[in-house]
């Protein structure tokens, strides 16, 4: 049977040093977290064989809060660190945390070139369309034709889809779900950080605060309930036009699929060189 949430909380978080925590009352990166705990319970990852590394802004506290080993990076690097961690102990299982503005503005390349390596990471995006804690500046996912501090008179640019671009840059494991899809949200984490190779999980989450009250959206149940009514799942490999999907967006697994991953080849060149 799984462990309720006050025995997982105790395993897992520095709760007696860094609680009460900084998010906004009704934020969704708390359901994040208990997502990812349970995820990590499920798996029966030892602690000690965990890195969580984090960048800038409301995502980026989530290290403090976790008893794994954690980093908490720079603006948009926290898959480079991750990359290093990796790259200097493949033994360890290694997760990025971001918002969609850390891991698609400032670290955008970084993410591309992650996917496209295949580096055997999971990188966890939660996606608030907006930069929370900065101000509530428009980011690469903020919807066209939505209010931030940067587009007032409503945004002219077309947002980024993360899932979408992180299959074609060559992930071998990509998903998206939302924080009111919270059962769901378990396994596809738990699915990210079992598959070998770069794994992506999307996750559309509420910014109540600043995106919401600029949004005529204001409160957190009110932004649950768009993810409850806009979120299609995505049901044994079917595909949905993109045309056809207007405000809506598909939940679920978007790719999973088998190829060498970063660590192995890189091993494979490093016995080629020894026999020389």
């Amino acid at each position: 049977m799984p462990k309720g949430m006050t025995e997982l909380r105790h395993k897992y978080l520095r709760h007696h040093k860094k609680f009460p925590h900084v998010w906004c009352s009704g934020c969704g990166n708390g359901i994040v977290l208990g997502a990812l705990i349970r995820a990590i319970e499920r798996l029966k990852l030892k602690k000690d064989d965990i890195v969580l590394a984090s960048g800038i802004g409301c995502s980026g506290r989530m290290p403090t809060y976790v008893d794994f080993n954690t980093v908490h990076t720079t603006h948009g690097r926290a898959l480079t660190f991750a990359t290093g961690i990796k790259l200097a102990k493949p033994s360890l299982n290694v997760i990025a945390v971001m918002g969609d503005g850390d891991a698609t503005a400032i670290g955008g390349n970084h993410f591309i070139h992650a996917a496209r390596r295949n580096l055997d990471l999971t990188a966890i995006i939660i996606n608030n369309q907006i930069y929370g804690m900065t101000g509530g500046q428009a980011s690469p996912t903020t919807p066209y034709g939505a209010n931030s501090t940067t587009s007032s008179f409503s945004n002219i640019e077309h947002a980024f889809s993360i899932a979408e671009l992180a299959v074609a840059a060559g992930a071998s494991f990509v998903a998206r779900g939302t924080v009111y899809h919270a059962a769901q949200l378990d396994k596809l984490i738990e699915k990210g950080i079992r598959k070998n190779g770069f794994s992506v999980v999307e996750i559309m989450s509420n910014c109540h605060v600043q995106f919401g009250r600029r949004n005529n959206m204001g409160d957190p149940v009110t932004m649950l309930n768009w993810f409850k009514e806009h979120a299609i799942s995505k049901v044994n490999g079917s595909s949905i036009p993109p045309d056809s999907l207007d405000d809506n967006f598909t939940i679920g697994i978007l790719a999973d699929v088998d190829k060498p991953d970063y660590i192995a080849e890189y091993q494979k060149i490093r016995q080629m060189a020894k026999g020389k």
